[in-house]
């Protein structure tokens, strides 16, 4: 009698056949046959991206898992959604967010070997060969399809457009003159193109998993900040040959990664924050420098970090103090606490004059409000209540508007311009309702701002920065950051530095 109904759902297919499942062993197979000659053996890299958990920390397991299954449009990444079952896909997602067996490494050698000359820049002319105001050209970093474009800044019009690396840092750097803009993809690649020519100049693995790199003040030094390995990596900045690595080695001998790394014009030096010990550094490339750390004592480890207006003191993000820290780069002390809730993103906050005194302003990537504090007494004037926690917040010296996102949560689709005198919202735009709307930059005259829709079917909106009427739509795959030449070159008041 119990035969009979067993039968029956044999029959109704209520039994199943045990799902399959891929073993990370198994997926690693899978790699070697799918997937390594493009992202090379142990996973770091080749014609693509490097595929450590380190690299992929800004994708989400569900998206790596659609890139494999559908491909990456306008990109050399096929789909083999055909190819694997959902099964195999999904043990080759787990197998890429495994660290790898053994700590994967990069030494002076293999920089050295992913060295790069692309053009000559002697034989290049040394004038704008493109009849825009070089000053007033703006670089964008379009994430979405890895590729950046060049803007006139005066028609809005595409000087030109070119393939990145894979999941370049929003934040290009310029040289001194303004010339030559420096990227840096998060799995290690540096680029310089030439914005005279509109040409690539050089490039070069400097790590495995980059943060983020700065250029000195004299055009001389480009130096770049790693996670992995966890060390600076110095480049002569005219073709991005080798100079030197700096690990980031604590003054116990403790190993770090780096966080952040900025310029300070008026020091002739690098500061750095290092994430996994107390310490800030000061390399100064004054003279014919040594580049040996000046070490500076934290209160707590560094996430990221703004300059006060004359560059003296550092306002820093910390994990564990009340919201950060501020450090004294003349005394080399850490001066005081700042009393801040949630999780202040001091690195892209921004200062201006209010009523003839310095206030500094930052977003906050966890609560919904501006901070402004008071850049004498470090003491907080107000919490300007926003829609939702934000990222960017941008000005311009011409403007009485502070720009800001809410980048996260349910209202990602608003921008608050605050009135710097009065500290209260005075407007708040939706450019493209239902679409996460983020960091404005401003011409260099600060005639208009140009505010970026992070989407697949975003777009940059350029608005006139004075009645806020919208000027040209330019349709764009998540365009991220946009720098205008100008504002870069010259730390200008309210832009990122």
């Amino acid at each position: 009698m119990r035969l009979i109904p067993f039968a029956l759902l044999i029959l109704c297919g209520a039994v199943q056949a045990a799902p399959e499942v891929v073993s990370l062993d198994q997926a690693g197979v899978l790699y070697e046959q799918h997937c390594q000659s493009c992202h090379g053996v142990n996973r770091l890299g080749g014609a693509g991206p490097a595929l450590l958990p380190e690299s992929l920390s800004r994708i989400k397991p569900d998206e790596a898992r659609a890139v494999i299954h559908n491909g990456r449009p306008a990109s050399q990444m096929a789909a083999f959604g055909d190819r694997l079952s959902s099964a195999q896909i999904d043990g080759l997602v787990s197998y890429l967010y495994q660290p790898a067996a053994t700590a994967p490494t990069w030494s002076d050698d293999d920089i050295r070997a992913s060295h790069r000359i692309l053009a000559d820049v002697a034989a290049l002319p040394s004038t704008p060969q493109h009849g825009a105001d070089p000053l007033n050209l703006f670089v964008v970093v379009e994430a979405g399809n890895h590729h950046v474009r060049v803007l006139d800044g005066d028609r809005f019009e595409e000087l030109a457009n070119f393939p990145s690396h894979f999941a370049l840092h929003g934040g290009p750097k310029f040289s001194p003159d303004g010339r030559f803009v420096y990227f840096a993809s998060r799995d290690g690649w540096i680029s310089v193109y030439d914005l005279h020519n509109l040409t690539m100049i050089a490039e070069v693995r400097a790590g495995l998993n980059t943060r983020n790199l700065a250029v000195s003040n004299d055009g001389r030094w480009v130096l770049v900040g790693n996670y992995l390995p966890g060390n600076l990596v110095l480049l002569d900045a005219r073709d991005l040959s080798l100079v030197k690595h700096i690990p980031a080695v604590a003054a116990d001998g403790t190993q770090s990664r780096v966080s952040a790394v900025y310029t300070a014009p008026p020091r002739d030096s690098f500061v750095v924050a290092l994430k996994d010990v107390k310490e800030a550094w000061e390399l100064s490339y004054a003279g014919e420098p040594d580049f040996q750390p000046r070490r500076i004592e934290a209160a707590d480890f560094l996430d990221d970090f703004s300059f006060t207006p004359d560059y003296r003191y550092l306002l820093a993000t910390s994990r564990k103090a009340l919201g950060g820290q501020v450090i004294d780069l003349d005394t080399g002390k850490a001066v005081t606490d700042i009393p801040l809730p949630g999780m202040p993103h001091l690195g892209s906050g921004i200062y201006w004059k209010r009523g003839g005194d310095w206030v500094f302003a930052t977003p906050n990537v966890s609560k919904g409000l501006i901070s402004v504090l008071d850049l004498q007494s470090w003491k907080l004037i107000k919490e300007i209540p926003t829609e939702g926690p934000g990222f960017f917040m941008r000005s311009h010296l011409n403007s009485p508007y502070a720009w800001t996102d809410v980048f996260f949560g349910p209202n990602n689709d608003a921008v608050h311009l605050i009135d710097k005198q009065t500290l209260e919202v005075a407007h708040t735009l939706r450019p493209m309702p239902g679409k996460n709307a983020a960091h404005v930059e401003f011409t260099n005259d600060g005639r208009y701002a140009l505010l970026s829709v992070w989407d697949t079917d975003g777009a940059l909106i350029v608005y006139d920065a004075k009645t806020l009427e919208e000027v040209k739509r330019i349709p764009m795959n998540k365009p991220s950051g946009k720098y205008n030449v100008g504002n870069k070159i010259e730390f200008a008041e309210g832009t990122s530095h």
